[in-house]
């Protein structure tokens, strides 16, 4: 199927149907836990010191909303009880402002569809990247420092490939095509840029940039495998939260947009909609072999976000793409 426009990452998910969690297959269990989480909360109690109280205090004591990692993880354990184990990844290692802000999603049918069947896929087959790794965008890229988007489509499906970037790979593998055809273009584009010997993008992760795939999983050596199972509706509630960060929160800078690098026919389906007068959507064919040749080469993308990112953020908020080391 061909990707979502805009239109369906962007307008709120909040009124997803349940039947769409059904439809992917949900066990008992699941079904039970979203059952039990549409009850009123008069209906719902637990015992604290000795009294009992609904379970919507528990969420209440929040002013609706967790704030903390910690907070979140007590208030499922309360609320989803049943279907809190398909969550523990990601109480555990979706990076923190990440988690709170994504909090919605977790307990939406089609989000407990989709973790059944990626754990069910776990334990029969080989599916990368590994489990601890496929939040590794949003731990070593916190959302409130989010400046540059790239998006992918699948994880890399060879072995010892993904590891939770968007185009990179861990150093001593192999750099796959696509980065190669990256780093060609950034050597005769970037001043001072040197080819690494490693695909390794952790860096620019660190520094702003977030390499988001629209399919956070895939079964080895089958690519798109996972794909049409709910990462796309997760994903898409990840670049909401970028795009709709309010410069009223911790996050000053928030208000001053990003840069989202649309490159090839799939990101740039899911760029259409967004604000322009907010954020600078640059558009170029895919880095592939099939399109480099096509217009990605020459595309002068790296230093038109940085141009861009010092007029909104001033001189530090331009990001250092040539420090990725050797």
């Amino acid at each position: 199927m061909p990707p979502k426009s805009i239109a369906g990452y962007f307008k709120p998910l909040a009124n997803a149907p349940a039947a769409a969690g059904t439809k992917r297959g949900l066990s008992d269990n699941a079904r039970k836990a979203i059952a039990e989480a549409k009850e009123p909360a008069a209906k719902k109690s637990k015992v604290e010191n000795g009294a009992t109280v609904p379970n919507g205090a528990v969420a209440a004591s929040s002013a609706g909303r967790a704030s903390t990692r910690a907070e979140l993880r007590e208030a499922l354990k309360t609320s989803h009880a049943k279907a809190f184990p398909l969550l523990e990844l990601e109480l555990d290692t979706l990076g923190e402002d990440w988690l709170v802000a994504l909090q919605d999603e977790l307990t939406k049918p089609y989000f407990l569809a989709l973790k059944e069947f990626v754990v069910a896929e776990q334990k029969s087959k080989q599916v990368f990247p590994p489990a601890a790794d496929i939040y590794t965008w949003s731990r070593l890229c916190p959302l409130k420092d989010v400046r540059v988007v790239i998006v992918g489509q699948d994880p890399y499906h060879d072995d010892n490939q993904a590891h939770g970037l968007a185009f990179s790979v861990r150093k001593g593998v192999k750099i796959p095509p696509s980065l190669r055809n990256i780093y060609k273009e950034m050597a005769t584009e970037v001043p001072g840029f040197k080819v690494p010997l490693h695909g390794d993008l952790t860096e620019w992760a660190k520094h702003g940039v977030l390499l988001l795939n629209t399919s956070l999983t895939v079964r080895a050596h089958e690519a798109g495998s996972h794909a049409n199972r709910g990462w796309d509706q997760f994903t898409a509630a990840v670049l909401k939260a970028v795009t709709t960060r309010s410069s009223s929160s911790s996050d000053k800078k928030g208000a001053n947009g990003v840069v989202f690098m649309a490159w090839g026919a799939h990101a740039q389906k899911m760029a259409v909609g967004l604000d322009k007068k907010q954020h600078l959507v640059l558009k170029s064919a895919h880095p592939s072999p099939l399109s480099a040749s096509r217009g990605f080469f020459g595309n002068g993308h790296f230093n038109q976000s940085n141009d861009w990112l010092r007029e909104r953020y001033g001189p530090d908020g331009v990001i250092d793409w040539k420090g990725l080391g050797a």
